[in-house]
């Protein structure tokens, strides 16, 4: 009999999990917290990696169906002048650009496409809080806040950056460190503005914002702890900033009225040095924090998806004991995660930190940024690292059919 799999975390990593583990035969129920996938702080950016994993599975097109914005390019405007970083349409893949999806809607559809597993649930409200154990230690329910215990054969932990997971279940974490936290609110947009996702990087300060379609989504970053400062300096001096940095939202900035409309968001970088115990299994978040640099924190969320997938549904379908499988998903995915890592982390140190930096200077574009835009097969680098990562995975895990 196949093991009832239980996924905790309705993002990126649990539902794509939930996706493949239900095609592949094995009874699944993810658990998520909240009532619905409405948040504005989750990130937008489907990747060219994504976009292959749901080709490859016949789904891209449908995806695609949803509200959606193509980056072709990615460009910033650094020291008062635009210049282009990456160029996606030359990758060596079918989905040669960046989705920019609401979130809600890019996990709406992958819920939808689970569902046709018979195997397959979705419960919302289910706020897990903690980890049932037989009698040798091995995870075998997840406890939730009302009460309830979800009895499980395995757990999937994929319940974000502030796993209750990982926590109760002891695994090593390391904090690699980061150095700003990032203030998200939305704008809203003129009917005949273009997309212009992009990013400013002036000298002590950052500002990047998403088209989304109807209005902006917008990033402010900060040097770390300094919300409350930011907070201080009073609503029309934030405005004013904006509209330094972006002058074409400074019309738009005005719809700021209050603190409330402008969320906080904590950045975070750092990895589980084990990723797993007898029962349990964490991806994504959950497994490894990663910064908002590059986007990638999704895709690589929904990498560790596929792996686990594609190493342990098999035997799950079977009713194998999956527990000597689990350190084969970490060992597959900590590179990538490493490298991707390391790379934000110098990002961080070297870029990010020293624009933060209030006595900054930064009077022109870093030579590297200017070959950059200088030369378009140099921006051909950037954009398969971005765009496809490190050890791209593949839909290898098992389908049996049973879709209604």
């Amino acid at each position: 009999m196949a093991a009832h799999l239980v996924i905790v975390g309705g993002g990126p990593a649990g539902m794509m999990a939930g996706l493949l583990f239900a095609r592949a035969g094995v009874p699944v129920t993810v658990l998520e917290k909240h009532g619905d996938f409405l948040r504005d702080f989750r990130g937008d950016t489907v990747h060219p990696s994504t976009l292959e994993l749901f080709r490859e599975l016949g789904l891209r097109d449908r995806l695609l169906e949803r509200p959606h914005n193509k980056v072709s390019e990615l460009s910033g405007r650094i020291a008062g002048r635009r210049m282009r970083i990456a160029d996606f349409r030359r990758l060596p893949v079918e989905s040669r650009f960046i989705a920019l999806m609401p979130q809600w809607d890019f996990l709406d559809f992958v819920a939808d496409e689970a569902r046709h597993y018979s195997g397959f649930a979705l419960r919302m409200n289910a706020e897990a809080i903690g980890l049932g154990y037989d009698g040798s230690g091995r995870v075998n329910a997840v406890l939730l806040a009302g009460g309830e215990r979800v009895a499980a054969q395995y757990v999937i932990a994929a319940d974000g950056r502030r796993s209750v997971l990982r926590e109760g279940a002891a695994l090593p974490l390391e904090d690699i460190g980061a150095p700003m936290d990032v203030f998200w609110f939305g704008l809203p947009k003129r009917e005949t503005a273009e997309n212009q996702s992009m990013g400013v990087f002036e000298a002590g300060r950052l500002f990047v914002q998403i088209d989304r379609g109807d209005y902006w989504q917008c990033a402010y970053v900060f040097a770390k702890g300094q919300a409350d400062a930011v907070r201080a300096r009073g609503l029309e001096a934030f405005r004013n900033e904006i509209g330094t940095l972006a002058p074409d939202m400074a019309e738009a900035a005005r719809d700021l009225t209050n603190w409330d409309q402008v969320k906080l968001l904590s950045v975070a970088l750092d990895r589980l040095t084990r990723w797993y115990r007898p029962g349990l299994l964490a991806i994504g978040d959950a497994a490894h924090a990663m910064s908002p640099v590059g986007g990638v924190g999704i895709n690589l969320a929904i990498q560790d998806a596929v792996a686990a997938a594609n190493l342990m549904a098999g035997a799950m379908a079977e009713g194998r004991d999956v527990d000597a499988i689990a350190p084969l998903v970490q060992r597959r995915r900590l590179l990538p995660t490493r490298i991707i890592q390391r790379m934000q982390k110098m990002a961080h140190d070297r870029i990010i930190g020293a624009l933060l930096d209030p006595d900054a200077r930064l009077t022109a574009p870093p030579w590297p940024v200017k070959l950059l835009d200088r030369f378009a097969l140099l921006r051909r680098i950037p954009a398969r690292l971005v765009g496809l990562g490190f050890r791209r995975e593949h839909i290898r895990s098992p389908d049996a059919g049973g879709r209604i």
